[in-house]
């Protein structure tokens, strides 16, 4: 085993909660319980990826507050809400409530950019005002705003029996320094860290300066820390999926080694007209994980991560992932739990 430069700090894992259209309980059930499982096992976050218009969690922000009622210490994390499909105003008004009912365990991460398939969604999600939209960082900067507490309205006062606020409610301290920011480029990468942000760095980047998805992610961890304010000490967590098989059954490792291979040839070289570059996925024990990521720029300049599983596993396949990464690949990186 490897001796690491430095001890893992943080870990956390992604899920993107898929469910059954015909039986969506037991799919967010499901997402809960993985969460739940993660507080006991002692990992530092839980993180849900955000779809919409598919069988995925589309409200992460109220899936998460039911998280919070079913547990007391975990993070709880977005990754990452689109902004294109939200109101900053009234974003910051659900990021708001939940991180009071969690105790100010809510870590919102967000991106910008037109929604997905925008022809086709633009007449439902902006049909008077799609072509005046600013998809950009301004939209983010409004949400910061709300978020700290900027005015949102010239009015405040008392109006009958109604008591108004100029400013979001409820307020919660210390939300705005817990937001964090999904970037794949270099200008994202740097944009968020002059935004005093936190940096999720994903399994997809864009290939700029390499076609080396190590190197890229590398490239963009250290841009992000040269225009932060608190430079090295900015905080960036890195996110890959890794497939531990330490106490997989013979099904399970062969169904994970064939989801891996038939996601390979898309990490050989940049893919669309964006040259977007997505990583390997890491399969094998966790002796064989943790020398790969040793070996891995990208991880070299991080002490925190949110390990990503797979898509479209089974929920016994999530509980035996997220076992083995806490009890054996974790701990092979240096982390400690926090119970």
């Amino acid at each position: 085993m490897p001796s690491p430069s430095q001890p893992l700090r943080k870990l956390g894992f992604l899920t993107i909660g898929l469910f059954d259209p015909a039986d969506p309980g037991r799919g967010h059930e499901s997402t809960l319980q993985l969460i739940e499982l993660g507080e006991q096992l002692g990992f530092d976050s839980a993180w849900v990826r955000h779809r919409h218009l598919q069988h995925g969690i589309s409200s992460p922000v109220a899936l998460l507050a039911a998280a919070s009622q079913r547990t007391r210490r975990i993070q709880l994390g977005t990754a990452v809400i689109p902004l294109g499909w939200e109101n900053p105003l009234r974003l910051a008004e659900d990021l708001a409530t939940t991180d009071i009912l969690s105790g100010g365990r809510l870590n919102p991460g967000i991106s910008v950019g037109r929604p997905g398939h925008w022809d086709q969604v633009a007449p439902a999600l902006y049909p008077d005002t799609a072509e005046s939209e600013e998809f950009g960082y301004e939209r983010v900067r409004r949400l910061l705003g709300f978020v700290k507490g900027e005015p949102a309205t010239d009015f405040s006062g008392v109006e009958g029996i109604e008591v108004y606020s100029d400013r979001v409610q409820p307020v919660a301290p210390g939300l705005a320094s817990r937001i964090w920011y999904g970037g794949g480029s270099l200008r994202s990468a740097r944009w968020a860290g002059e935004q005093g942000l936190s940096l999720l760095s994903s399994n997809v980047v864009r290939a700029e300066e390499s076609e080396d998805f190590a190197e890229i992610q590398r490239s963009q961890i250290e841009a992000f820390r040269a225009h932060h304010p608190e430079g090295g000490r900015a905080r960036v967590s890195q996110g890959l999926v890794v497939i531990p098989t330490d106490s997989a059954s013979a099904e399970q490792r062969a169904k994970y080694l064939d989801y891996a291979r038939s996601r390979l040839p898309r990490t050989a070289a940049p893919q669309g007209p964006a040259r977007m570059m997505f990583a390997a996925d890491l399969v094998g024990t966790s002796v064989e994980i943790a020398e790969r990521l040793y070996a891995h720029a990208g991880f070299r300049e991080v002490d925190e991560v949110v390990f990503a599983l797979p898509f479209t596993f089974g929920h016994r396949d999530y509980v035996q992932i997220l076992t083995d990464i806490a009890t054996r690949l974790a701990p092979a990186l240096g982390w400690q739990p926090t119970l």
